[in-house]
């Protein structure tokens, strides 16, 4: 199962179960942050923090996940223009909108989407515990690495290759009102947080 699996196994539960974000965190002793960083796939959860919150949601680790067991194939087809929308908690806020192109493949080491930015609030620096290939399809962008003081102006056709833990943020140029990416993400690296 990766990170993305994980992220919508766990808020999948929580919501049956009528928690909040805080109320799970409370309940697994973790911040409500990395709750929600968890749920929002942008936190590899190790082992004994996936062991803590299954406990939390009065569940055996192995049933947290029982709903998402399917058979594993070695191929899967689909469309650009098709994937499954994930809401995240904050994209909306941002103008962000995420679509899993590979959602139904299991076993993938992969996360590709189709990420749709329109006008919103400036978004803060994040980064991933994941390698990253972004693929501009659409618009034009700044893309921002490390800090604000050198953005990359990036137009339809442009890419960039990111190594894990680069704080990255990104915004439409001036003018544009609308732009379409193709973002891949390799597998986490192995972390063990809290």
């Amino acid at each position: 199962m990766n990170l993305l699996e994980i992220s919508q196994a766990i808020r999948k539960v929580r919501q049956a179960q009528g928690l909040t974000v805080e109320q799970l965190a409370k309940r697994s002793g973790f911040s409500k942050g990395f709750i929600s960083q968890i749920e929002n796939f942008r936190q590899t959860p190790s082992l004994k923090t996936l062991i803590r919150i299954s406990e939390a949601l009065a569940l055996p680790l192995s049933q947290l996940f029982a709903d998402g067991e399917k058979t594993e194939t070695p191929y899967t087809f689909g469309r650009i223009d098709e994937g499954q929308e994930l809401r995240r908690d904050d994209g909306d806020q941002y103008g962000i909108r995420y679509m899993a192109l590979a959602f139904p493949q299991i076993g993938r080491k992969m996360d590709p989407f189709i990420i749709e930015y329109t006008p919103g609030a400036p978004r803060d620096f994040l980064m991933h515990d994941s390698e990253e290939f972004f693929i501009l399809l659409e618009g034009s962008i700044r893309y921002y690495l490390y800090d604000d003081s050198s953005p990359r102006e990036m137009h339809s056709g442009d890419t960039l290759y990111m190594k894990a833990n680069i704080p990255h943020r990104v915004e439409l140029c001036p003018g544009c009102t609308y732009a379409k990416s193709l973002v891949i993400y390799s597998d986490a690296l192995d972390t063990d947080i809290n």
